[in-house]
């Protein structure tokens, strides 16, 4: 599998709150959320590189990125930071995106991850859902009874019971709809998600437990909680 992360964001509400360094080196729990993603990523069996898109802001003050590939970049927002990381992605078959904000269960990760990849034919993607909702601007997500993701919406609708966790495992071809996106002039990784549904792509509503984004300085705090809990 081939993972790669959008770091590229300026964590403009941190800053306004007094965290006074880049979103991706916020430390939870002693590591940075880039460090986090990246040793939870290196340390699947299945691991065949990492790819990170970050902002010039964190490659003049970061460490060494432990990534195979690194991009610097300043970005619009996540779907063009994903599109600024597609040439690393190319022949990949298959790989897993995910935001550099997004805090989760590593052992939900790898029950998720070990799904996707044993799917041969039944999914195209398998998109990290949640029912926690602690989140300014949600994507919500609407599903069939067999998990099939059937709808996104900015709004709270009848039957979209899950929010997106901001991680996503995709063939090499969501990569197509991407640049179809781009060519359209659409900026947010909630068009593109919208457009894999409206190519026909077959994708998976995977839940986890809690997701918390990392938005807020009180963010912080409840991801350590999270991660104190997780096996």
């Amino acid at each position: 599998m081939h993972y790669a992360i959008i770091a590229a964001g300026e964590g403009s509400r941190l800053k306004h709150e007094g965290i006074n360094v880049p979103k991706p080196l916020v430390r939870i729990g002693g590591s940075t959320l880039i460090e986090r993603l990246t040793g939870i990523f290196r340390s699947r069996h299945d691991c065949e590189s990492v790819s990170v898109v970050i902002s010039p802001e964190v490659a003049a003050c970061a460490p060494e990125i432990d990534a195979d590939h690194v991009v610097t970049a300043s970005t619009s927002g996540s779907m063009h930071s994903l599109h600024r990381l597609a040439p690393c992605l190319k022949g990949c078959g298959r790989f897993c995106l995910t935001t550099v904000d997004t805090v989760f269960d590593p052992t939900e990760f790898d029950h998720y991850i070990d799904a996707y990849a044993a799917d041969t034919g039944t999914y195209d993607g398998y998109m990290g859902v949640t029912t926690y909702i602690d989140d300014e601007k949600p994507l919500y997500i609407s599903a069939d009874r067999e998990g099939t993701v059937t709808g996104y919406f900015d709004t709270p609708v009848e039957g979209a019971d899950y929010i997106s966790g901001g991680i996503y495992a995709l063939p090499e071809s969501a990569l197509e709809i991407l640049d179809e996106c781009m060519a359209a002039g659409k900026t947010r990784m909630r068009d593109f998600q919208r457009a894999l549904v409206a190519s026909g792509m077959r994708l998976k509503a995977w839940p986890f437990g809690r997701i918390i984004d990392i938005d807020h300085a009180s963010d912080i705090d409840k991801a350590a909680r999270l991660l104190s809990l997780a096996p």
